[in-house]
């Protein structure tokens, strides 16, 4: 399940990231119920990529930004709660991490859904069922 953070550059330290990166999959997991799940939390992956100062826009014109992108299966963080409690959990995540640097009005969370079948891990291509059952199985860590 990747998660995706695209961010000026300037905005986070390379201990911020480190952090941030471990706090935002943390809560991922934790308001999909699934914290310590031996199958998935191994699989939640991602990246942090910077923009140079310069190349990246709010309202047509440049700006600092921040997005946080998660990319799951359609089943993930099915209910309001959970992704209005993902949104604010990663607002504040990348909020701290920042350190001052760059303002909440200007983090922007979202999630991509996979289609069905086409989610990949080790080479097999997965259908909601099969993750689902793959997650029950697995149990916490």
């Amino acid at each position: 399940m990747p998660i995706n953070v695209l961010a000026t550059d300037g905005i986070f330290s390379a201990a911020a990231e480190q952090n941030m990166f471990a706090e935002l999959t943390t809560s991922f997991l934790r308001h999909h119920d699934l914290a310590g799940n031996a199958f998935l939390t191994p699989n939640v992956i991602g990246e942090i990529n910077t923009v140079p100062k310069g190349r990246s826009f709010a309202g047509g014109a440049s700006n600092d930004i921040v997005v946080v992108e998660l990319k799951v299966p359609s089943f993930a963080l099915a209910s309001p709660a959970q992704k209005a409690g993902f949104i604010t959990d990663a607002t504040e995540i990348v909020f701290k991490a920042a350190e001052g640097r760059h303002p909440r009005e200007r983090i922007f969370v979202n999630m991509v859904y996979a289609v069905d079948g086409l989610w990949g891990i080790a080479g097999k291509a997965y259908t909601n069922a099969e993750l689902g059952e793959a997650v029950s199985r697995a149990g916490a860590a």
